[in-house]
């Protein structure tokens, strides 16, 4: 191992799923967020998605985001991200992001290691031994955050439900030439917007988190796609093994969320699923 040690801050070390909407969606209705009528159809058709997921042992599937943001001086500006993402349960993750920053994230159910290729530097912590727990150490610990992680968790139909105020069925779309339901739901301080394919697979294809605690009202928007429920893996993926010259350096601890909006999705307690 180097004996020099650098830092990262939380901004740089920070890693999302994510890129761009693809697709024109129907506008949703002016009543969003102004009424406390829970359709009981967007529900059913939510625990159809949720128990999709977690029924799953092992799968891959491409993450596009983008990341809304302002900027120090007050204009609109977004992140695009775009992420490759394989998860053997209970606690096996691997994201290969290329891009700006050329990342991978590593997740062996003992430790989480983040690598930039391009600087050849890796940071590691040990990590709790379920997806739920490194989950939330990472953003809550070194603000690595996760925007579409919430989807992930066994539980997280009752996370998605937890103090629900409104839900609808906006109607049907397509994105990305897949017949998609488009769900509206809102919970104190977030809206969220979910599109799930019709059919037997009702897989998530699009993801949007508002977030209503501020007035700018930002959003993390998801797109997934390529699905693969029998993925070839085995758990030495999901360990990082330092490259030749690799320099060991040291999260910062996180003082607070990298992603408020994020972190209000995923805790059980709190605005968002």
């Amino acid at each position: 191992m180097n004996a020099t040690k650098r830092s990262w801050t939380a901004s740089r070390i920070l890693l999302v799923f994510a890129m761009a909407v693809l697709s024109a969606t129907t506008v949703i209705p002016r009543a969003w967020g102004k009424t406390s009528a829970v359709d009981p159809e967007a529900v059913r058709i939510l625990k159809r998605m949720t128990d999709q997921l977690a029924a799953q042992q092992k799968f891959s599937v491409r993450l596009q985001v983008v990341i809304e943001d302002v900027d120090a001086s007050g204009h609109r500006v977004d992140s695009d991200v775009s992420n490759n993402v394989t998860i053997k349960r209970p606690n096996k993750l691997v994201v290969k992001r290329e891009g700006a920053m050329n990342q991978r994230f590593y997740y062996d159910g003992k430790s989480i290691t983040l690598y930039n290729s391009r600087e050849n530097v890796y940071a590691t912590k040990p990590a709790p031994a379920t997806l739920e727990g490194m989950i939330a150490l990472a953003r809550e610990s070194v603000g690595i955050v996760l925007p579409a992680a919430d989807l992930v968790y066994r539980n997280a139909f009752s996370l998605f439900t937890k103090d629900l105020t409104f839900a609808s069925v906006v109607g049907k779309t397509v994105i990305n030439g897949v017949e998609c339901y488009h769900l509206a739901f809102s919970r104190p301080g977030v809206d969220f917007q979910i599109w799930v394919a019709a059919g037997d697979k009702p897989w998530p294809v699009k993801y949007v988190v508002t977030d209503t605690d501020t007035p700018s009202k930002l959003s993390i928007s998801t797109i997934m796609s390529d699905w693969d429920t029998n993925p070839a893996v085995d758990d030495a993926q999901f360990t990082f093994v330092p490259p030749k010259g690799a320099t060991q350096i040291e999260f910062i601890e996180s003082t607070e969320s990298a992603s408020t909006q994020s972190a209000k999705l995923v805790k059980p307690t709190g605005g968002r699923p």
